[in-house]
């Protein structure tokens, strides 16, 4: 891959990771209740799932589901049931200032798999891929060393642009310390899930 097309492909990921998406609104929830080292567990979440979804594209799989209305429309319809149910569990959640063994509870067991989920459930991620990486893979040249290079700029694009979108976050973590805030909070965050969900649940192909 020469360094033009490598630049363009950075420019390209870079574009998909700052539209805003349900990564996006996950990690912005989170950084307003968590560190930066807890919020990295979210992005380890995220960023294995788009690595999943760029195996699935290299397997060819992708295209399957790009095409198959039926394969589609499952994993939509998962994923827009995930995100709901995100939503509702983020609108009842407690309205409490964040303490240690809240810290300990999230970092152990749920903040990395929300993240993963979140991706890892939302079709468009795969077909945006799919319809994005053949365009910069050479078909003539050995294929895994283009996809190592592919995996690693998509991961480090959105690693970098959802780091900002964190520390952002964490900028306002102070002003959310009070009860009212909170649970005000809570319910944006859950309403912005539920209505992804249901976007994406109403969404075409």
């Amino acid at each position: 891959m020469s360094v033009g097309l490598w630049l363009a492909f950075v420019a390209a990921a870079a574009v998909i990771a700052i539209t805003p998406g349900p990564g996006s609104i996950l990690v912005l929830a989170t950084g307003l209740r968590y560190s930066y080292g807890v919020v990295f567990l979210v992005l380890m979440g995220l960023e294995l799932a788009l690595l999943i979804h760029l195996g699935i594209v290299a397997l060819g799989l992708g295209a399957l589901l790009a095409t198959s209305s039926s394969a589609f429309l499952v994993m939509k319809t998962i994923g827009a049931a995930y995100l709901v149910w995100l939503g509702i569990q983020k609108w009842r959640a407690k309205a409490e200032p964040v303490d240690a063994s809240q810290l300990r509870i999230a970092t152990n067991s749920r903040l990395f798999r929300q993240g993963l989920l979140v991706n890892l459930t939302n079709p468009k991620a795969v077909i945006f891929i799919a319809a994005l990486v053949p365009q910069f893979i050479n078909a003539e040249a050995p294929q895994l060393p283009q996809y190592l290079i592919i995996g690693a700029t998509m991961v480090g694009v959105d690693v970098c642009i959802m780091t900002g979108y964190a520390l952002l976050a964490g900028r306002f973590r102070y002003w959310f310390q009070n009860a009212r805030i909170l649970r005000m909070q809570n319910r944006i965050f859950g309403g912005l899930f539920v209505s992804a969900g249901v976007l994406l649940a109403a969404s075409p192909r």
